[in-house]
């Protein structure tokens, strides 16, 4: 390994590198597993990245960002981000900060109000329960990169198996059922990312279509002769975050 490569900030190096930070403050009070998450990655990804190749830091640094905003509860413990200047915006929309990504959660700071889903309905816990109970992993990788540091441009896909019913409450507040059909749901964006001399990220915008995940729900791609405003009686979803 080169003297360059051993310079290199470890979450660059390794998607599982802010896992081993035991003095951080988790949320649920423990250190998150994502095993099964990489296990799917390795099995289902199209793409194979050279160690040390711009698209595999990429992907690596993006997997510890997920993992801190889903789990660190202190922002100060997350490592994969420029405290001073970080933002994250979707689709064009306002510029936020990590304060708010705490405090609604990941799903609800990236999925905009819709017939399937709304963040305004949904709290941080409950977000993740609803998407971690339908699919238990969401796997992540990168396909492409236009552009190196300081401004990266990178195109994504984030999958993974509809194992149970999903339910939510839509834009009108109404609860949405849709029957699990046990078919992979796979999406893809864009993202462009800012990073500092330690590439950790400044200024985040990504692009993607939110309802998509909720089209490839229904039988044949159209969720219409799925959604239903009755819940299931009985059967309560347990589970937390899908993991990148």
């Amino acid at each position: 390994m080169s003297k360059a490569t051993l310079a290199l900030p470890d979450y660059v190096l390794d998607p599982n590198a802010v896992l081993k930070d035991v003095s951080a403050k988790w949320r649920h009070e423990r250190i998150p597993d994502y095993s099964k998450t990489r296990a799917d990655y390795e099995r289902t990804k199209k793409k194979n990245h050279e160690p040390g190749s711009l698209i595999h830091m990429v992907e690596n640094l993006v997997k510890n960002w997920e993992i801190e905003a889903s789990y660190k509860i202190d922002l100060k413990d997350w490592r994969t981000i420029d405290h001073d200047k970080y933002t994250f915006a979707v689709n064009g929309g306002p510029a936020t900060s990590g304060e708010h990504m705490l405090e609604v959660g990941t799903y609800n700071a990236i999925i905009a109000p819709n017939a399937y889903y709304s963040p305004e309905h949904s709290d941080f816990a409950s977000s993740h329960v609803t998407f971690e109970s339908m699919m238990p992993t969401f796997a992540w990788e990168v396909l492409e990169v236009y552009s190196g540091p300081p401004q990266i441009a990178f195109r994504w896909r984030h999958w993974g198996e509809m194992k149970d019913d999903y339910r939510g409450f839509n834009e009108k507040g109404e609860r949405v059922t849709i029957q699990a059909h046990g078919k992979v749901l796979d999406i893809e964006g864009v993202t462009v990312a800012v990073v500092n001399d330690k590439l950790q990220l400044q200024k985040v915008e990504t692009w993607f279509d939110p309802v998509e995940m909720f089209r490839q729900m229904g039988p044949r791609g159209e969720p219409d002769g799925s959604k239903s405003v009755a819940d299931v009686p009985g059967k309560c979803p347990m589970g937390f975050k899908t993991k990148l």
